[in-house]
């Protein structure tokens, strides 16, 4: 069996929240909104019609967001001006013409219109995707732990909808599999955790706070690249595999900070390393900027190799003087 991870520290944890709140609040909220896609969800007013543009986006949220936000942008205009509206009336009768020529990547126009079906066979069935989320939520026991498996369990009848399957059998379901990944595989399920932080928590001026029947607190950290890497440069995990693991032990870290919102900083943590502020390369210029200052355990590898060659400190020595001969 694996070893559990130490519980982060206490000390460590209250160190970094002021840190953390100060990355928060220094960043442009509405310049990372229009690169994130979570402005899909929050460009609706009517919560049923975001949250079925918000697993829309989420769904085809793989690769660079400039590639699959127009993919996604296009989508819902074939939905016109209510997407819930139109995915129950399609799962009813749907049209497979209705996403022609929408292409990206892995996923072809069937692989869409299954994915509208499937979405508006839930709602007609349980009266919205939060509702039955929240009803398996309580099945599996409610808290932390019940989330993985009621999560699991909505994309396994998202993906096995009568409605969705009957419109793939000239193609199969590996492409509907990819946009409604299994949580109970062994990745970190990006994209659904991500789905849910809109959901769930808030509402402030990024998530939406559309469904109570989850609670924050249960929450897991969407892990992309991007947090995996400040995560591990802040101390949160030493963990190297973008496993749900990993999600679960960065969150565990996240939690000591605030235990009602694990998730309150990912958006910030996010785009700090998406904007380039936070580059994969450090660098010595960013770090000294950056709003975490001594939190990160990375920043002062990274100026120790920033400073000049002469310098004691940055690991050279002084030329030995040579000795006179004998």
């Amino acid at each position: 069996m694996p070893r559990r991870a130490a519980a982060f520290p206490a000390a460590r944890a209250e160190a970094l929240r002021p840190l953390l709140e100060r990355l928060d609040r220094s960043l442009d909220r509405a310049a990372r909104i229009a690169a994130d896609p979570v402005e899909f969800p929050r460009a609706f007013r009517d919560p049923a019609d975001a949250e079925v543009a918000g697993l829309v986006a989420v769904s085809l949220a793989y690769g660079r967001a400039d590639l699959f936000k127009p993919v996604v942008a296009r989508v819902l205009a074939a939905m016109g001006p209510s997407p819930a509206r139109f995915c129950e009336a399609f799962a009813d009768a749907p049209d497979p013409a209705a996403f022609d020529g929408v292409v990206y990547r892995f996923n072809r126009p069937p692989d869409l219109a299954a994915l509208a079906a499937a979405i508006g066979a839930v709602r007609r069935r349980h009266g919205g995707i939060g509702r039955r989320l929240g009803a398996l939520f309580r099945e599996e026991g409610g808290g932390p732990a019940a989330l993985r498996p009621a999560l699991a369990r909505l994309a396994a009848e998202l993906r096995e909808a009568p409605e969705a399957r009957a419109l793939l059998r000239g193609r199969g379901p590996r492409g509907l599999r990819h946009l409604l990944p299994d949580p109970a595989g062994p990745g970190a399920s990006k994209r659904w955790n991500l789905y849910l932080r809109w959901m769930v928590r808030g509402p402030d001026s990024v998530d939406l706070g559309l469904w109570r029947e989850v609670p924050a607190a249960a929450l897991v950290v969407p892990l992309d690249t991007h947090v995996h890497r400040v995560a591990r440069a802040l101390g949160l995990t030493a963990r190297r595999d973008a496993s749900w693991r990993t999600a679960e032990e960065i969150t565990a870290a996240l939690r000591r900070v605030d235990p009602a919102d694990p998730v309150r900083f990912d958006f910030a943590l996010c785009h700090l390393g998406m904007s380039g502020l936070c580059p994969a390369r450090r660098d010595p210029a960013r770090c000294q900027a950056c709003a975490l200052g001594a939190g990160c355990l990375a920043r002062a590898r990274a100026l120790r190799a920033g400073r000049p060659s002469g310098s004691a400190r940055a690991g050279t020595s002084s030329p030995r003087r040579r000795r006179a001969a004998p």
